[in-house]
């Protein structure tokens, strides 16, 4: 092939690439892997798509490349990506508008008033171009982490990391316990939600991510109970590490959404605290990713793509029609009370996996009845696994939660002052 032709190709899958960022691609079948990873990497990384694919159209025209036909055709399908990339890059740079705009609806118009000053100074609503440039640079200054440790008997699936902040923090440092995602069968904790724990955890928040049991080898409610798991031995053993265990807030994406919302809204089940039935499981606050909040399905949101079958055969390891009762026990959905604590969900509206009208569901659900506040953020354009890397919108979303994080744990320590 010419280098005309591979430039051309090259244009081609540019623009394809582009376009599936700028879709709301729903019934997609067997095509949905192929459309989520096109569109996930140039929605999430469209600047840097934007500088490369210029680079290389600068580099062949430098070499006298784009005087063939072939070539200028491949310029116009770059012109087009180009033009895709920039609403992509402009989309996610207005992406604060969407989150603090939600955090003043569910927390209050003055919300930051409520955060002492000196932790005020500690919040941030700009970005750094040094962090979404570099967006598989994690490690951060100031934050020490302490990898395996063990917090029950399942081997490697039930290790932990504690991401520490160097600085001491009076009172204790805050807890983040971070659930990784992967439809409850792949995923590792030193992999997701980076980008979130070394920002918080240079902040003076103790972030802890986990692995739990996975299935086909595990069937559900394994999984929650190993997230239940972590939280008792964060209970007893996170003051060893300079954690306050009176104040654990929970996140995760996709099934670490879906597992985070359920603990959060579980506290204390026995039945899924088998041989730590005593044991606290309660959470101060919670943030899902894009989670799983329905098994059941029983608004009938993705019926022509169900992921029945899957989570029958992997996950729960029988049909709804042989367990309905733990199908639904298992929906975040069956568990929605006035006892759930404050809550900020985040759901992107391209999401090619779990679908945005599920999280609307669940969120008019848990606001209809939570006496704590719920905070829902819709992100346009957001595909699942947004913030899996640092980008635009990754910064932004990070920032976001950390405004929510600051606001509960002074809300919580003013409540806990006038109990005392």
């Amino acid at each position: 092939m010419s280098w005309a032709g591979v430039y051309f190709s090259i244009g081609l899958v540019s623009v394809l690439c582009t376009f599936c960022a700028l879709v709301q691609g729903r019934r997609l079948y067997w095509f949905v892997p192929i459309y989520f990873l096109a569109a996930w990497l140039a929605g999430e990384l469209a600047l840097i798509h934007l500088i490369w694919q210029l680079a290389l159209t600068a580099l062949v025209a430098f070499a006298g490349g784009l005087s063939e036909p072939l070539a200028q055709a491949g310029l116009g399908l770059f012109s087009l990506s180009w033009l895709g990339l920039v609403y992509l890059h402009c989309q996610s740079m207005d992406s604060p508008r969407t989150l603090f705009a939600a955090l003043r609806r569910g927390l209050g118009q003055d919300y930051r008033a409520e955060i002492p000053a000196e932790r005020q100074r500690v919040l941030e609503e700009g970005i750094a171009s040094r962090s979404w440039l570099r967006p598989f640079h994690f490690k951060r200054e100031g934050v020490r982490r302490y990898p395996d440790i063990s917090y029950a008997d399942a081997g490697k699936r039930n290790l932990l990391d504690i991401y520490q902040p160097e600085k001491p923090r009076e009172g204790g440092f805050p807890v983040l316990l971070q659930v990784h995602g992967g439809a409850w069968m792949i995923g590792e904790k030193q992999q997701q939600g980076l980008p979130l724990m070394y920002h918080m955890a240079g902040r003076g928040w103790l972030c802890v991510a986990i692995n739990y049991r996975l299935s086909p080898k595990a069937a559900f409610p394994a999984h929650i109970v190993d997230v239940k798991k972590a939280i008792a031995w964060i209970r007893e053993h996170i003051g060893e590490y300079g954690g306050n265990p009176d104040f654990i807030a929970i996140t995760g994406g996709s099934a670490g959404g879906h597992l985070s919302a359920l603990a959060s809204l579980t506290p204390n089940r026995e039945e899924w605290q088998p041989g730590f039935e005593q044991a606290d499981t309660t959470v101060q606050a919670a943030v899902p990713f894009y989670g799983v909040y329905d098994f059941l399905d029983r608004f009938e949101i993705r019926s022509d793509m169900s992921m029945d079958k899957m989570v029958a055969d992997k996950v729960m390891q029988c049909t709804r029609q042989q367990n309905p009762q733990l199908w639904d026990a298992g929906s975040p959905l069956s568990q929605v009370s006035a006892d759930a604590p404050p809550m900020f969900l985040i759901q992107g509206t391209h999401d090619s996996l779990v679908w945005v009208e599920e999280a609307r569901v669940f969120v008019s659900a848990l606001q209809a009845v939570a006496s704590q506040p719920v905070a829902y953020a819709e992100l346009p354009g957001a595909q699942h696994g947004f913030e899996l890397f640092h980008s635009v919108r990754t910064e932004h979303v990070v920032s976001a939660v950390s405004h929510f994080l600051e606001w509960t744990h002074a809300r919580w320590e003013r409540q806990r002052g006038v109990a005392n």
